[in-house]
């Protein structure tokens, strides 16, 4: 994409008679969603509010959740020693709602130890402070190597350690989940939190790769 320009990958035309602004018929788990939806109001279960409450909470579960709490304990020595100790705690300070949420451990990327996150078994993955997982997370692949050749995965995202550096795995369960606290990047001294989280990845909180660099120039 480029120039605000939006290309498909399709090939057909666009000769179409339809005004641009028709609403496309509902997809099939639309249609599930809405039949499931209108039968637990209709049982009682849920109002709607209730649901649309849950929608909200789950839209607004993004990796800049992650970011932000990255950011403030760069800048702040106090914070990231609660954000270690009682993450979960210092996580619903922030309002993220954690209470139903498996135990989270934060992991520290220092220059001796790099951490990288996965699920061996399924897709188990902190959804509050990250949101929903990438694709690639969840494929066997990943999910297999990662323990047996961290290093050679982490190479294929573009992360190439010394030798010297140790890499744990750290293997999410049904009861325990991990983020990254990545390293923060050199040249950043003074910066202000917002302009920190931007360095902060998804990727980074994982561990497959570390904190954006920042920009030259």
């Amino acid at each position: 994409m480029s120039g605000g320009h939006h290309h498909h990958d399709h090939d057909h035309d666009h000769d179409h008679d339809h005004a641009p602004d028709d609403p496309a018929p509902p997809r099939e788990y639309e249609l599930l969603e809405q039949a499931i939806r209108e039968l637990l109001i209709e049982k009682g279960l849920l109002t709607a509010e209730q649901i649309q409450r849950q929608i909200d909470d789950m839209d607004s579960r993004t990796p800049m959740n992650g970011a932000k709490l990255v950011a403030k304990a760069w800048a702040d020595p106090a914070f990231k020693a609660r954000l270690l100790s009682e993450p979960k705690a210092v996580i619903q300070e922030w309002g993220i709602d954690l209470e139903k949420s498996p135990e989270l451990m934060i992991v520290e990327n220092t220059p001796s130890v790099h951490n990288v996150i996965v699920c061996t078994l399924c897709s188990c993955y902190p959804r509050a402070v990250l949101g929903v997982p990438p694709a690639w997370y969840k494929k066997k692949a990943y999910r297999a190597r990662t323990v047996v050749e961290p290093r050679a995965v982490l190479a294929e995202f573009g992360t190439v350690l010394p030798d010297a550096v140790e890499v744990r795995v750290h293997d999410s369960t049904a009861d325990l989940r991990y983020m990254v606290l990545p390293m923060r990047p050199a040249g950043t001294e003074g910066w202000s939190e917002t302009d920190l989280a931007g360095l902060v990845t998804r990727d980074a909180l994982i561990g497959v790769t570390t904190a954006r660099a920042p920009a030259a120039g």
